[in-house]
């Protein structure tokens, strides 16, 4: 959840230059930057983060996202004694508030981007780290990457959304198992129990990520995204409301152009030429 704080000394840098940003191909890719604390976020890197999914969502030329990491860290969490949130008298609530406003906001700003977000995990990823990974819709994992549910290391309740995420992905008993002894997933037991789509060598990480993203950044757009918003509202909702939900996607969809040249492809035996919209 924590991780060390700037080398005393060290000049300050831009929230730019610690959460960087590139849009190429259709492709945005954000990428984590303070590999000295293995990339833990401060406030300002979660506000920067949260805009750029936001961003991303709004902006009709980016029709993918990539999350990733530089050094040996994906992330590490919340960088609490970075951020200064523990300073002064503790008032009831203030707790609750920080979670919500804070790391809540950032997994929310992942769930709900409107364009699929792939997270190439390419170290270990902790706490609110992990929980980041995970609320992407595709993981890539380098071999060497770990999981780590390191609140209970800390005397701490899983935060970031973890309790949401992980007994929809992994199921209750295994969610237990990694919140209850923290101990570390490595990248293939990780992909073994669901949590990851594809391990590969550290040197194929991010090449295998530009290609599911440009792969990805070619399909159609907006069915992309409202299948997103099924798939993750399918797992609060009763069979009903799914199926009214799924009727109603693919009645907004079926007004859109790509939809129409989806079908015209199909009818004229072609590959279809998707525009985003």
């Amino acid at each position: 959840m924590t991780s060390s704080p700037e080398e005393p000394g060290t000049p300050e840098k831009s929230v730019e230059s610690l959460v960087l940003h590139a849009t190429d191909n259709h492709v945005s890719w954000i990428t984590l930057n303070r590999p000295e604390s293995l990339n833990a976020i401060t406030p300002d890197q979660r506000e920067r983060l949260i805009q750029l999914f936001s961003d991303a969502s709004a902006d009709p030329a980016v029709r993918a996202v990539v999350l990733t990491g530089t050094g040996r860290g994906f992330c590490t969490g919340a960088d609490l004694r970075g951020g200064g949130q523990g300073a002064g008298e503790r008032v009831a609530g203030d707790v609750a508030r920080v979670i919500r406003l804070g790391a809540q906001r950032l997994i929310s700003a992942v769930l709900d981007c409107e364009k699929p977000v792939i997270a190439a995990v390419n170290g270990t990823a902790a706490g609110l780290g992990a929980h980041l990974a995970l609320a992407c819709d595709l993981v890539l994992a380098a071999e060497q990457a770990r999981f780590i549910e390191v609140f209970v290391r800390r005397g701490l309740v899983p935060d970031g959304g973890g309790a949401y995420l992980l007994p929809r992905l992994i199921g209750p008993q295994r969610a237990k198992e990694l919140m209850f002894f923290g101990d570390a997933l490595t990248a293939p037991d990780a992909e073994r129990l669901g949590l990851v789509n594809r391990v590969v060598p550290a040197e194929d990480l991010h090449k295998t990520a530009r290609e599911w993203a440009e792969r990805l950044a070619t399909g159609p757009t907006r069915a992309l995204a409202l299948t997103k918003q099924l798939v993750n509202a399918s797992l609060d909702s009763d069979r009903a409301t799914a199926f009214a939900a799924e009727a109603t996607a693919q009645e907004i969809n079926m007004t859109t152009a790509d939809a129409r040249e989806g079908v015209a492809s199909f009818v004229e035996r072609r590959s279809p030429r998707y525009g985003g919209s």
